[in-house]
């Protein structure tokens, strides 16, 4: 008898105890799949569908059929893994348990209605997110060296492309690029002393005593860490702007720092753990609000730029480059990127996926031409200056290599990491003992899991 039955064997064993010695008490949990040595239970499965229904979708009973499908895809990587001595680090297991929870707090409308949801402690439910989260990770590093290398030819391109039904090639709508040049309000440090001011009193309330989680959740301008307490989990050196890093990383553990400034406003912050070149802080921002003043002055240069663009005393992309506040565009001559296509930084973006003021301001564009400076609101809430600049529209068509060769290109790249995928998990299916519980033997995203080495069925509980 394999291995793998006999620890089956075993699970059963344990299932049949505890239903003798707990005749009356009610099931809590259950397993829900068994993959090689390792269990998925229901209670996994559970937690992510609250994951799920936590970030505002709505209640479907079938998604658990996904979930599933996704952990014994990730129990199958995981394994390989550790047979291939791939790890995660901690700090990366933090950083992506918090932005997690800071995603999953926004879209509840704030921390105490997440937990309220969850019926638990933001503290409890993160320790016990880990082991997934860990294993996740684990899992997509695997997955990652499963197709690194691969790419595709100019000859294997046209190849998928000859392959696809013509009569079924995806249809195209209008698709524009579009620049833009930004110019933010920079007040002078006069300006600033007021911003300055409010920091400095808040850092002498917690150095005064007061409760730094407490002042974080109550004033702290950063939506996205005060609801934690000002908390920013675990960070390197490259994941903060400078000015930040600079402190962070000079401090010990227990100390606050002094006042500073970076891009973002006036901010102070707390060493909470250092563990090697990662470490933990808590801050508290506030803010710089432009004034009357600032705008004005704003304006008036984002004014003669546009004038000297017009007048071809400049070309745009050089004036981006040099003088736009968009550290997003600047450095790609100010043209926007399809941020739904991001591996190919393509700058052909569909025109009805466009930001709703962008589309305003070039809809009577004709290629070529640029919209006037308009005040605007970016999407962190700072308030400056921009103008448009529309390079091209194309007409809406039906797929072809001339007009939409990266597009088929990224197709073709996306098929052939696929096949190299399923190879790859239909040989570890083939010699890995899977079992899934009856509950779940209905749902179509699992019948490729339902089919033993022979073709049929595998054990049923």
């Amino acid at each position: 008898m394999n291995r793998n039955r006999c620890i089956f064997l075993f699970l059963i064993l344990i299932g049949i105890c505890y239903r003798g010695l707990a005749q009356e008490a009610k099931v809590i949990d259950k397993v829900a799949a068994v993959v090689g040595s390792n269990i998925i239970l229901q209670s996994e499965i559970e937690m992510q569908y609250a994951q799920y229904l936590a970030q505002g979708n709505k209640a479907d009973d079938d998604f658990k059929c996904y979930i599933l499908q996704q952990q014994l895809t990730q129990k199958l990587l995981a394994q390989q893994a550790a047979i291939d001595s791939i790890d995660v680090s901690e700090g990366e297991v933090d950083d992506n348990i918090n932005s997690r929870l800071r995603y999953m707090s926004n879209q509840a409308g704030g921390q105490e209605r997440l937990e309220r949801f969850l019926n638990r402690s933001l503290l409890q439910y993160k320790e016990e997110m880990r082991p997934s989260v860990y294993e996740q990770l684990k899992a997509n590093k695997m997955q990652q060296n499963i197709v690194s290398g691969i790419d595709v030819t100019p000859l294997e391109v046209k190849r998928y492309f000859e392959s696809l039904d013509k009569d079924s090639l995806p249809y195209f709508n209008t698709e524009v690029e579009v620049g833009e040049l930004v110019v933010f309000p920079q007040l002078t440090r006069e300006e600033k002393q007021q911003f300055r001011d409010r920091a400095e009193d808040l850092r002498r309330q917690v150095a005064e005593g007061a409760d730094f989680a407490t002042i974080a959740r109550l004033y702290s301008q950063d939506g996205g860490s005060a609801p934690y307490g000002g908390d920013l989990g675990f960070h390197t050196r490259d994941m903060m702007v400078k000015e930040y890093t600079a402190v962070a990383f000079r401090m010990k553990p227990g100390e606050l720092s002094p006042v500073f400034e970076s891009e973002h406003g006036f901010h102070f912050l707390e060493v909470l753990e250092r563990r090697g070149e990662e470490v933990r802080t808590r801050h508290i921002l506030v803010q710089i609000k432009p004034s009357a003043a600032s705008l004005d002055r704003a304006k008036t240069h984002i004014d003669s730029i546009y004038q000297h663009v017009v007048d071809k005393k400049i070309d745009f992309y050089t004036a981006a480059t040099l003088y736009s506040d968009n550290k997003e565009t600047k450095y790609n001559g100010g043209m926007l990127l399809n941020m739904e296509n991001q591996q190919s930084r393509t700058t052909l973006i569909p025109a009805d996926k466009l930001d709703a003021s962008i589309f305003t301001a070039i809809d009577t564009l004709q290629p070529g031409q640029f919209s006037r400076p308009a005040e605007f609101t970016d999407r962190t809430g700072k308030t400056g200056y921009r103008f448009t600049y529309l390079k091209s529209r194309t007409p809406p068509h039906q797929a072809n290599l001339e007009q939409d060769f990266a597009k088929i290109k990224e197709a073709a790249l996306q098929d052939k990491i696929n096949r190299k995928l399923s190879e790859w998990f239909e040989g570890r299916r083939k010699v890995t003992f899977i079992d899934i519980n009856q509950e779940y033997h209905d749902c179509d995203d699992l019948k490729i899991w339902l089919k033993d080495q022979d073709g049929t069925a595998v054990a049923q509980r």
